[in-house]
């Protein structure tokens, strides 16, 4: 069975760095489109970035320039570092992949950007 789980989010100040971290476990034959996406109060879900299995990535105009997609040392991981943070960047942060044909979710993570 195929598991996402995120790791690293918590609270930092306005203009500091976090970096969020995902690893899908289980038996992968296969997994394309690694993505972060995130969800602030009362917003909907929107996409932050992506990064394919080829390596090109993607970033929501927000994110660009401040936060940075990658694939992971180990097999089937990818993080999101993410610097100059802004106070509006304040969302419950999931990862998201396409694996073995199927999309999965991890089940998310606090990220909250306050003084």
């Amino acid at each position: 069975q195929v598991q996402v789980e995120e790791s690293g989010g918590g609270l930092v100040q306005p203009g500091g760095s976090l970096r969020l971290s995902c690893a899908a476990t289980g038996t992968i034959n296969s997994i394309d489109l690694m993505s972060w996406y995130r969800q602030a109060p009362g917003k909907e879900r929107e996409l932050a970035a992506l990064i394919r299995s080829d390596g090109s990535a993607d970033y929501a105009a927000s994110a660009k320039g401040r936060f940075t997609i990658s694939r992971g040392d180990i097999p089937n991981s990818w993080s999101l570092q993410m610097d100059s943070l802004k106070p509006e960047d304040t969302a419950v942060y999931y990862c998201h992949a396409w694996i073995n044909s199927f999309d999965y979710w991890g089940q998310g993570i606090q990220v909250t950007v306050s003084s």
